[in-house]
């Protein structure tokens, strides 16, 4: 880095983002002197609401379960880890990288995977709910902070790399962001790195987590080659290891194994394809940030256990059942009586729904109750729905 702070560009790949190529904020502004774009959409993401309530949303288990599972700050922050990691060893931009790696998760519901499901299906008829569109929402209109413009204005490069999946009635109506999503066309490399290393993040992580809960064993889990190997190497070189610390070791190896993939298998394929700029990797007719065929199927097979052992684990599914009662509760509540939410909200519901009708209504409902971290949905459900509701095992 310079003295400035900004990463110079004969540092950065010719494929990688570079400030002096970026499309740009929505509503320009002067260059900071000693702070890079990209470097200050990422302390821009830090500083902002959505990102602090972040340490109590969930990942899989709920706060009250224990303080050491992982939340959705813990999870972006390991993203982000791991990102910048990958960035760095490829040439790509680093501070890029780990803004969009601490975006990805801020339009993400109370209540984890379940909250979501249940938002959408509250949301149906009235265009339904992506989080992936939300995070979005919550960077270019929701956070106030900022007396030039609302939202965060995120640089574009930024903001691309938070959306990753969108449908494509939603795509139509985002111009140029949206454009790729109709086009077929791909992302940068700095927004298909974080998609993926999220993917690596979640997957091992929930290992070490589903261990701790004892939801699963280290039996069950040597059904799955990955961690079978790394675990038997690991135990098997260290005789008089505890049982905490040959776990994380083992994740460690798994993550290690995957990453080192990772890093190898997009160094080749940068080498064939040789990409001349990011309009190129745009362009290109595959993803050139990807595992190798062989530790994708690795990587597959541990996530198809997630899904089967711990994510549908009855515990899990009795907390889910649990929060989807929360949070579509919430969602009629505040639908009958826009004035049951603070006064800031039922305002905007007010004016959108002159605007809009039921559409502008259900909209803000939905960012109100996305914007909820874990214990803030259930103490308002409690208060507004059935106050003998308990979220608690048993």
């Amino acid at each position: 880095m310079t003295g400035n702070g900004k990463i110079p560009l004969n540092s950065l790949k010719a494929y990688a983002a570079a400030e002096s190529r970026t499309k740009g904020r929505t509503y320009p502004e002067p260059t900071h002197p000693y702070r890079g774009e990209f470097q200050r959409d990422r302390d821009r993401v830090i500083h902002s609401t959505a990102f602090r309530r972040l340490v109590y949303k969930t990942q899989v288990f709920v706060n009250h379960e224990g303080d050491h599972y992982r939340t959705r700050l813990t999870h972006s922050l390991e993203v982000a880890q791991i990102g910048r990691t990958v960035a760095l060893s490829l040439g790509l931009n680093e501070q890029l990288v780990e803004a969009i790696c601490l975006a990805h998760d801020l339009g993400h519901t109370p209540f984890g995977h379940a909250g979501q499901s249940a938002l959408n299906r509250c949301m149906k008829p009235f265009g339904g709910f992506e989080h992936n569109l939300q995070s979005l929402r919550v960077v270019d209109e929701l956070e106030e902070k900022y007396a030039q413009f609302p939202g965060l204005n995120l640089t574009y490069e930024t903001r691309e790399g938070i959306l990753k999946h969108c449908s494509k009635r939603n795509a139509r109506q985002l111009g140029e962001l949206g454009e790729r999503f109709l086009q077929r066309r791909h992302p940068g490399l700095e927004a298909q790195l974080a998609n993926i290393v999220d993917e690596i993040a979640y997957n091992n992580h929930d290992v070490d987590d589903g261990l701790r809960a004892g939801l699963l064993t280290e039996e069950e889990l040597s059904a799955v080659d990955l961690f079978r190997e790394k675990y038997e190497q690991v135990r098997d070189r260290n005789k008089n290891i505890g049982r905490r610390v040959l776990i994380h070791e083992t994740v460690r190896a798994m993550i290690d194994e995957v990453v080192t993939d990772l890093v190898n298998n997009t160094r080749d394929a940068l080498e064939e394809n040789m990409p001349a700029d990011i309009e190129a990797v745009r362009s290109s007719p595959q993803l050139l940030v990807s595992l190798s065929d062989s530790t994708y199927a690795r990587h597959r097979a541990l996530k198809n256990f997630l899904h089967d052992s711990l994510y549908r684990h009855e515990r899990v599914q009795a907390m889910s059942n649990k929060a989807h009662d929360v949070v579509s509760g919430l969602f009629e509540c505040y639908m009958s009586d826009i004035h049951a939410m603070p006064k800031q909200h039922a305002g905007r519901a007010a004016q959108w729904e002159s605007e809009t009708g039921d559409m502008g209504r259900a909209r803000a409902v939905a960012d109100y109750v996305a914007g909820m971290t874990d214990r803030y949905a259930y103490s308002a459900y409690r208060r507004l729905v059935d106050p003998d509701f308990k979220i608690e095992k048993g």
